[in-house]
């Protein structure tokens, strides 16, 4: 189990930089305690993420408390930088499901796609409900179910594991393939890209000579002006 260690947080409070790193800012709550501010190391917090991201349990240590289990609930970054700049975290009760967006990853080659159709994911995670102790990292969609342009993969295809409930439609669809265009629809689809175009040029050079039929009204005017005075 992945473990990240803080130091409470007084409000208002600031600690000096350690060579040359400004501490994170954190937060935890959850599991009916009162919310505490916390200080976390900026790096020890990228390398947390790079392991749990947002769907994986780790232990948190807080001062020199017993660890506790958590989630990363959310992150603020800075607008330019990108950088997080504060962190909240869910203490989690292990007796008592928790809800939770799983990433879907995409294993396996399609037929349909091999044959020249183009892939279209509709979906890229979807909502779980567990027990903590159940919680999976990810889901597999297997691709090789697409054989054709008429298959669809859809959320009541998905393999889950015992205990793990998809808070989502059956029938909703996570993949499907596109067929390619025919000829005659690549035909009619160029022939439409050339008259728009065509229209495109024709109304620059209405505008065009609109501008130049007024700059001569404006021209002749301003010579009638001059001859009656």
């Amino acid at each position: 189990m992945t473990v990240l260690t803080a130091k409470t947080r007084k409000p208002n409070e600031k600690i000096p930089a350690v060579e040359g790193k400004e501490p994170l800012k954190a937060v935890v709550y959850g599991n009916n305690i009162p919310s505490v501010p916390l200080f976390i190391d900026p790096s020890d917090f990228l390398h947390l993420y790079r392991e749990v991201k947002y769907n994986s349990l780790f232990d948190l240590v807080v001062d020199d408390a017993e660890p506790v289990k958590a989630l990363i609930q959310d992150i603020q970054v800075h607008p330019v930088s990108m950088k997080p700049i504060h962190v909240d975290f869910r203490q989690i009760r292990m007796d008592q499901p928790i809800t939770v967006n799983i990433p879907l990853v995409f294993e396996g080659e399609s037929d349909a796609v091999k044959m020249g159709g183009t892939l279209i994911k509709n979906l890229d995670e979807v909502e779980i409900e567990c027990l903590p102790a159940k919680l999976p990292k990810e889901l597999v969609v297997d691709l090789t179910a697409l054989a054709t342009y008429d298959d669809r993969i859809e959320v009541g295809s998905l393999k889950v594991p015992e205990g793990v409930t998809i808070n989502q439609e059956k029938d909703e669809l996570i993949a499907t393939v596109e067929e390619p265009l025919s000829e005659e629809e690549l035909k009619k689809l160029e022939e439409q890209e050339i008259g728009d175009v065509s229209e495109v040029q024709t109304e620059g050079e209405e505008k065009k000579e609109g501008e130049e039929e007024a700059k001569e009204e404006g021209s002749a005017e301003s010579g009638e002006d001059k001859k009656e005075e």
